[in-house]
């Protein structure tokens, strides 16, 4: 998809096509929104989550890689002598298909030592992503759709949310997309202010990337294919074979980065109810802009 078909437009707007085309029933019931986000992080521990990183074993939290403390999800270093590419992920212990997955995040300080240059104020939120029992030990990334998250260096202008796509690809403008990455139209975020990152994920149908409630970037059809994934195990890793759900996960990989705020609001009720599911984000729109 060209750069200018990727420009902001309102979540309802974006949303149009896709529901006037949903099949389902035309009852819309009645929904209580506030009853509807789930808080994933706690502010107090990692109850629920999982961590695998790259080189090490299922649950082994090397150097004390995640942590709590202020009320923070915090990745950090400082027990690293060098990065060796043992890229991390802290992954959340259920898998969904339908949802609105919020994050508030901040990149603070300095990248550890043997960090890649293209990994400077880089991490990300890894959507649809295998279950982490499947991954092997010395695999840098699980297969799944990464929204990367990016800051700026202060100067340059580098947009955040962007995707990226280890073992798997995505639909843009009807055509299969197989390149690795590709920028949103995001703002670029210079320092470290909090910014809120939104996922928007209907299953295998499309997901949108939303940043500070502006719709940044969209695609369809994620499934899993090409390459950007090492040391995996190929049963796992079935080339074009639609992704409907997964496990979600948050990334070390290199820059230290806090996380304030992990929630998401479950729309798998409404996935065959187009009318309804519409009026859910409605008000999901209307309550943020309040």
């Amino acid at each position: 998809m060209k750069t200018q078909l990727l420009k902001v437009l309102p979540l309802l707007i974006i949303l149009a096509t896709l529901l006037a085309s949903c099949s389902g029933s035309n009852k819309s019931e009645s929904v209580n929104i506030k009853d509807g986000w789930l808080t994933l992080f706690n502010g107090r521990d990692m109850d629920n989550w999982r961590i695998k990183i790259a080189k090490h074993e299922l649950d082994e939290n090397y150097a004390n890689t995640f942590s709590v403390e202020d009320g923070l999800l915090k990745v950090r270093y400082d027990g690293y002598e060098d990065f060796d590419q043992q890229y991390g992920h802290i992954f959340y212990d259920e898998p969904f298909s339908y949802y609105l997955y919020r994050v508030e995040y901040r990149f603070v300080g300095e990248q550890a030592p043997g960090g890649e240059g293209w990994a400077l104020r880089n991490s990300g939120v890894m959507l649809h992503g295998q279950d982490p029992e499947t991954m092997l030990k010395d695999q840098d990334f699980p297969i799944s759709i990464e929204g990367q998250l990016l800051g700026g260096d202060g100067e340059n202008p580098r947009t955040t949310s962007n995707l990226c796509t280890p073992g798997t690809n995505v639909v843009m403008g009807d055509e299969l997309f197989t390149p690795h990455c590709v920028n949103s139209s995001s703002k670029t975020y210079h320092g470290d202010q909090w910014v809120t990152a939104d996922f928007l994920v209907l299953g295998d149908s499309i997901i949108h990337h939303i940043i500070e409630g502006d719709t940044v970037l969209t695609y369809l059809q994620p499934q899993m294919g090409g390459g950007n994934v090492s040391n995996h195990n190929p049963e796992v890793k079935k080339d074009g074979q639609l992704i409907s759900e997964g496990y979600i996960s948050l990334q070390s990989e290199s820059h230290p980065i806090d996380f304030k705020s992990v929630k998401i609001f479950d729309l798998s009720p409404y996935k065959d109810d187009s009318q309804t599911l519409k009026k859910v984000l409605n008000q999901l729109k209307a309550a943020d802009n309040q």
